[in-house]
């Protein structure tokens, strides 16, 4: 088995190495030989690296598992067709919806025909770093050279098969079997995968006089797909549905795999073909189509012919009913990976986008919208050198034309006060950039000036994506002048001097010059929920950077809660770890955290008031222990004080500290405090269950929670002993538990809690009576809730009647509240809410008040599935 996947490997590296010699002139591509392939990851970072590739895949521990030598050898493949941190970029964005929610990928018949070898290779990749692409195929043309053999002429009307009973039992096989060879496929290499031949599809005969057995999809079974992934195997399915009463119907596999991204709302759709893309009359690839902005004048050229145009008009149909966020790529096997984790991307993107203004009229600007991206993004208004009042202000002084889109996640300034237009402002959100709606204003700006001059720092990490787009520049004093389109030496030579003279007087660089140069231009930037800073491909899609990254010192990171926040902030765009302290793992390398390489410390509480390069001290430790560290950190002077942020019940009552509960307290609160005191996992979950009916209440609620054996901590217990809690139920603390006093005293009204243990490793399943004083139904108090967490990514409620398990909590990020059972008298209701206690019972909740706090977007760092 080990040399299958060494195999896949070098199968589907034949495409990285070809793409990279073409960026980097190696001449690798000439050979598959796997001791160069392992050179080949090392090329980025020049030194060599120690790839183990050794996995026991016979083993039934492991087969199917994540293998971290695996993710990170193929991670290190893939920086080599774009940056490090591009790459990065993508998995952490694909890594934050539910796995179901990454990518539905539609594969046509000819590429199973033609390319399974290179599409299983690719779909490995994309399990190997830890994502599960969801397959519908097609079998058009093996179904046709089938139907010919047996002398059955194939009858199309409107594009669509006529599906007559022989042919159906012809095309039923041929789907099983061309299903079975993509999953044996990918099988053979090391990845397990599902075969689904029916029960996601519920259909309506189309026409049946005219198309006989088609269908027209009404209903889609999400459950059979769910289950796959929660096995740990990639879904494979054919497009055939059935009636309500068993009888299959063939399905168009590009309208089956739209109607399951209708339904699962992925962050891809991807269409797999033969030619990699849309092309135009002339033969040139189409690299990006922004519906919103492009869609009137696209379906004008040319080049749009009829089934052109139907696809077009199919997906724009789709993403008008997905998130904004989804897009649609189509493109060959050979290239997904380059589609899916670059910015210059291979195939043709789709998406929506948003449209695009231009505007001299400051009044005409939704300055609040613009306000929030200025704060999170302009260097000076961020560290309180500037201001957003005066810097719109300044706008209004030049004769300044104003760019962005109508999401407000874009925004630039040209200066029109010189000889030449100066770009003064560039700033972008991460969703922008993903997105390419930075790209498209970019564009727009060249189109609009055929000359353009800016500047930026030496040091600044974009300084190559301008370099890519100037035609010349010039150094000195650590700043770089760009300019394009001027032609004239002289003209060149003109705006060098001046720029000479900006750099003689330092205090020139804060002010207007002759030409222009504000300190505008110091970083084309995104917000705080964009990525780490990053260098553009050539003829890149979008690019960003985010100003310098906030720091985090954690004092007790031993724990289950310690590791979980170490990996959140690892993951996270904005900040970074500057000191982790355990006194048991002193001196070892930190190995959930891989931005550099951290050693835990043992920090006294004295040592916390010397380290003045934190912007938030962690308090991760047991109850009463942490009041020596707060106290050192209190004496720094209160304008140099970090945040603190306390994981332990200690200051839970003590009011001088700020509750962090942001669903409920409000995000203003914690947004202006410097001491916040973290929620308990049992008690997020519980008053997130009954406030929203705190009106309503007409008598004491009762809390029947369970929770896993990770609550009870890592010290030896009979709570977190596994043969203890072998078919085991385990009641503690049956009253007076901290946490029944802290959902009282919070909620200001009392309850009663009943906490337990279960014989699983995390998550809390709470089971919540509530008397009414007013009689109610299950759709009053659903409604209640769904209007009360509507803006909440962090809270997820269900249907009326659905109950939320813990099975479905664990590892998740956000809180599932549901049931909503009433009582035949209308006067008690029973509300059942599951969240995990590591996460947003802590860790997870301690990163969205850090984040509120510092200044950064809320769910910055946060897996979602919004």
């Amino acid at each position: 088995m080990q040399s299958l996947f060494n195999n896949s490997l070098k199968t589907y590296s034949k495409s990285l190495l070809t793409n990279i010699a073409r960026t980097t002139g190696s001449s690798l591509v000439s050979s598959q030989s796997f001791s160069q392939l392992k050179k080949l990851s090392t090329l980025n970072n020049g030194k060599t690296n120690n790839l183990n590739l050794k996995r026991d895949y016979e083993s039934k521990a492991n087969y199917g598992k994540p293998d971290t030598s695996e993710k990170e050898t193929i991670v290190k493949l893939l920086y080599n067709i774009g940056s490090r941190k591009e790459v990065e970029q993508y998995l952490r964005h694909f890594s934050s919806v539910e796995s179901q929610k990454f990518a539905v990928i539609k594969v046509g018949g000819a590429v199973l025909s033609d390319e399974l070898d290179t599409l299983a290779s690719a779909l490995v990749f994309l399990n190997k770093v830890g994502l599960y692409p969801i397959v519908v195929h097609g079998a058009g043309p093996q179904l046709n050279t089938i139907l010919k053999n047996a002398g059955i002429k194939a009858h199309y009307e409107d594009g669509l098969r006529v599906t007559d009973a022989q042919t159906l039992e012809i095309a039923r096989k041929v789907f099983q079997n061309e299903n079975l060879k993509l999953v044996e496929a990918l099988e053979r290499l090391g990845t397990k995968a599902r075969p689904i031949n029916g029960g996601v599809f519920t259909a309506e005969y189309l026409n049946k006089e005219k198309y006989h057995y088609v269908g027209k999809v009404t209903q889609v079974n999400r459950e059979l797909i769910e289950s796959s992934i929660r096995a740990g195997a990639l879904p494979i399915l054919t497009s055939l549905a059935e009636t309500p009463s068993g009888q299959i119907l063939n399905v168009n596999a590009d309208t089956a795999a739209g109607e399951l991204a209708r339904v699962l709302e992925p962050l891809k759709i991807i269409y797999i073909n033969d030619k990699g893309g849309l092309f135009n009359d002339k033969g040139k690839k189409i690299d990006v189509i922004n519906l919103d902005e492009e869609y009137e004048d696209l379906m004008k050229q040319p080049w749009v012919t009829k089934g052109t145009k139907l696809k077009i008009q199919e997906i724009r149909e789709l993403l008008i009913h997905l998130p904004r966020s989804s897009s649609v790529s189509i493109i060959s096997a050979e290239h997904l990976h380059k589609e899916l984790f670059t910015h210059s991307g291979a195939g043709t993107l789709i998406r929506r986008g948003n449209k695009i203004f231009k505007e001299t009229d400051l009044t005409k600007l939704d300055v609040d919208r613009l306000r929030k991206l200025l704060q999170s993004n302009n260097q000076e208004i961020a560290d309180g050198t500037n201001s957003v009042a005066k810097y719109l202000s300044g706008l209004q002084d030049k004769k300044a034309v104003m760019y962005g889109d109508e999401a407000y996640e874009v925004f630039a300034v040209v200066s029109n006060n010189s000889e030449f237009p100066v770009l003064e402002e560039l700033i972008a959100s991460e969703s922008a950039v993903l997105n390419n709606v930075t790209e498209n204003i970019w564009n727009i700006i060249k189109k609009d000036y055929p000359t353009l001059i800016w500047a930026c720092y030496q040091d600044d990490p974009n300084k190559s994506w301008y370099f890519e787009r100037c035609q010349g520049s010039y150094s000195l004093n650590g700043r770089i002048l760009f300019w394009y389109g001027i032609k004239d030496v002289n003209k060149v030579e003109s705006i060098i001097n001046q720029f000479k003279e900006t750099q003689k007087n330092p205090a020139a660089n804060t002010t207007k010059s002759s030409i222009g140069f504000s300190s505008g231009i110091r970083k084309y930037s995104t917000n705080a929920n964009g990525s780490a800073n990053k260098t553009a491909p050539s003829g890149a899609r979008s690019y960003s950077t985010s100003s310098k990254p906030k720091r985090i010192g954690l004092i007790g990171a031993r724990g289950y809660t310690g590791r979980e926040l170490i990996k959140l902030i690892n993951g996270h765009p904005n900040i970074e770890l500057a000191y982790v302290s355990s006194r048991e793992l002193n001196g070892k390398v930190c190995e959930h955290y891989n931005k550099s390489e951290l050693r835990y410390v043992n920090l006294a509480p004295k040592e916390l008031a010397k380290k003045r390069d934190v912007d938030c001290w962690i308090m991760a430790l047991p109850n009463n222990v942490c009041k020596p560290f707060v106290e050192s950190i209190m004496t720094i002077p209160e304008k140099e004080r970090p945040l603190i942020l306390d994981l332990s019940a200690d200051a839970r009552f003590n009011e001088t500290w700020q509750y962090g509960l942001p669903e409920l307290v409000g995000r203003d609160k914690i947004r202006k405090t410097r001491l916040i005191s973290n929620p308990g996992c049992y008690a997020t979950g519980s008053q997130l269950s009954i406030a929203p009916l705190l009106p309503y209440i007409g008598g004491q609620p009762s809390i029947f929670g369970v929770s896993g054996y990770s609550g009870a901590g890592t010290k030896p217990s009979p709570k977190n002993d596994v043969n203890n809690l072998n078919n085991n139920l385990i009641p503690y603390a049956l009253t007076d538990h901290i946490h029944e006093r802290e959902i009282s005293y919070q909620l200001k009204t009392p309850v009663s809690f009943m906490p337990h243990v279960g014989q699983f490793f995390q998550g809390i399943s709470l089971t919540i009576n509530i008397p009414l004083n007013t009689t109610m139904n299950e759709k009053n108090i659903h409604d209640i809730y769904a209007e009360k967490y509507k803006n909440d990514k962090l809270v997820h409620v269900y249907d009326a009647g659905k109950i939320p398990e813990v099975k479905h909590i664990s590892g998740k990020h956000h809180v599932d509240i549901g049931a909503f059972k009433v009582h035949s008298s209308g006067k008690r209701v029973v509300i059942v809410g599951c969240i995990d206690n590591l996460l947003k019972g802590a860790a997870t909740q301690a990163l969205q008040n850090i984040n509120l706090a510092l200044g950064l977007e809320e769910y910055a760092g946060i897996p979602t599935s919004d």
